[in-house]
């Protein structure tokens, strides 16, 4: 599979996922990027790499999947990120592995990365 046609995994029905490729409310628009796609992903895993409580489970040129543990109840979130050099943006979910709502953490969570990102 390339990366311009690789999907991200669907959001579930619960409000603790955000995604650039949903279609529903759970829609979060993708990071927009110039320049070499292989650069965005290297700066995009310095930006993720600078949070607080953030674990990098596998990083590539062309996709970044990380983990977020939450500071009170230590509850872990998944991010995973795909490069779209078609489109020059970076493709972007982020979800909670237990409960039903996150009180808009996740979406937070990709609102600061693309703050950072573009600011980085």
């Amino acid at each position: 599979m390339t990366a311009e046609s690789a999907r991200l995994a669907p959001c579930p029905s619960s409000p603790n996922c955000v995604s650039s490729q949903a279609t529903d409310a759970h829609h979060i628009d993708p990071i927009p990027f110039s320049g070499n796609s292989a650069q965005a992903m290297r700066r995009l895993r310095a930006v993720i790499e600078a949070m607080p409580r953030t674990r990098i489970v596998d990083a590539s040129d062309t996709a970044l999947r990380a983990e977020f543990t939450s500071r009170l109840f230590r509850f872990v979130d998944d991010i995973d990120c795909i490069v779209d050099p078609a489109a020059s943006v970076i493709q972007i979910r982020s979800a909670s592995r237990v409960g039903y709502s996150d009180l808009g953490a996740n979406r937070k969570r990709v609102e600061a990365i693309r703050t950072a990102f573009a600011s980085a």
